[in-house]
């Protein structure tokens, strides 16, 4: 026997085998992560708000700032999210800030005061953003090899579990409003994200690791300074649209006699949109270069914003359930693949965080600022029309991103 072939039959068994790719089922299970952050965590905040304010009788600046709050409690978690990760690592942070969020969210039911609900957001945020940016990170190593198309469809996949989020919320909260009221949807929406976590832990065991920070990272600042556009796009991007997210039922509610089914028909298509917008998507995102994947999906988004406000015709809102639904979590995975792109693979996680950073600070100003105007003379679509304008200015400044080469 060669010295060659008795190596391989020393060989240990249980070494494993070398993919090129990761299993897709791997990066579905991922996907728990925005379901629980974004979707139950954060979005499904809107189907309780018009009850929660006529119970608790807040006004829509009250409303708006529970999602402020939320949004700040994000940015805390991205800020903290590096020392947290490296004293848990990756993976263990991703489970953790899961587990929290469900629980903040089972408390929110449980609470009496508007301090002790305005805390809970605020948890819930940053347990959610620790989470969501372990979750990119981890899938954004899971995208690495195949064909173009590849790590957009894994990104796409991701970021569409807060699709799935949405839908989830939308069949099982409305419902449950008229009998069990807003405290009884509080902690069905932390039930199912405790349920997304154990769907998540056979994931995450089995994802790989992002690539480790080299000794020297000599440069990545200076790759990092050509995503400013991305980066005030972003943060216009997360101020318009959670305006949007926030109070579109409470005008559908209000403004356009929408019953509960009809709330609920809305809440699901947006969350199913979402969902499908995944493989619509992914190919164009790996054709598109520069900032324009960004342009396309946030221009989507904003004519989606637009159109309740045009029409109080039914099928106008549905269609903006639609067209929203299928382009505002694309956005996070154009912008994703743009700093992908921009940076090389031991950066991805810290430029994530950079983004979401970007993104919170926008989403802090969105829901109270929007709260403010909806308290106004305008009420609820005034409010909604500054979510169209601000959505309308991140467009155009994302047509200044300028592509950077690819760092695979």
């Amino acid at each position: 026997m060669s010295d060659r072939s008795a190596r391989l039959a020393a060989a240990p068994l249980s070494a494993p085998a070398v993919r090129s790719t990761t299993p897709l089922w791997i990066v579905a299970g991922l996907a728990m992560s925005p379901a629980v952050a974004l979707g139950l965590g954060r979005f499904a905040y809107a189907l309780l708000l018009p009850a929660m304010r006529a119970d608790l009788a807040w006004s829509y600046a009250d409303a708006g700032a529970m999602n402020t709050a939320n949004a700040a409690g994000y940015l805390a978690g991205a800020l903290a999210f590096a020392p947290v990760t490296a004293r848990l690592g990756p993976k263990r942070a991703f489970v953790a800030g899961l587990l929290v969020t469900a629980a903040a969210l089972v408390a929110s039911g449980l609470a009496a005061s508007f301090l002790a609900l305005l805390m809970l957001r605020l948890i819930a945020g940053a347990a959610g953003a620790v989470a969501f940016i372990a979750g990119a990170g981890l899938t954004a190593a899971a995208g690495a090899g195949g064909g173009p198309g590849r790590a957009p469809l894994a990104l796409g996949i991701y970021f569409g579990g807060g699709g799935l989020g949405v839908v989830v919320s939308a069949l099982a909260v409305p419902p449950l409003l008229e009998a069990h009221g807003w405290r009884g949807g509080w902690v069905v929406l932390g039930a199912l994200s405790f349920a997304a976590t154990l769907l998540a832990v056979p994931a995450v065991a089995r994802a790989p690791a992002p690539a480790p920070r080299p000794a020297s990272t000599e440069g990545v600042g200076r790759r990092v300074t050509v995503l400013v556009p991305t980066l005030v796009s972003y943060a216009l991007f997360g101020a318009g649209y959670i305006a949007y997210m926030t109070f579109i039922v409470a005008y559908l509610r209000g403004q356009q006699g929408f019953s509960s089914r009809d709330v609920s028909l809305f809440w699901a298509g947006l969350g199913a949109a979402s969902i499908a917008a995944v493989f619509a998507w992914a190919p164009v995102l790996g054709w598109l270069r520069a900032g324009w994947g960004i342009v396309a999906t946030t221009g989507a988004v904003t004519i989606g914003a637009v159109l309740p406000l045009a029409s109080n015709e039914p099928i106008v809102a549905y269609l903006s359930a639609a067209l929203f639904g299928g382009s505002f979590l694309a956005v996070i995975a154009a912008v994703t693949s743009v700093a992908r792109r921009a940076t090389p693979p031991h950066a991805w996680t810290a430029v994530i965080g950079l983004l979401t950073t970007a993104f919170a600070l926008g989403q802090c100003v969105g829901p109270v600022l929007g709260g403010v105007l909806s308290d106004g003379p305008g009420g609820v679509r005034g409010g909604l029309l500054l979510s169209s304008a601000i959505l309308a200015a991140a467009v155009v400044i994302a047509a200044f991103q300028r592509e950077t080469g690819d760092r695979k």
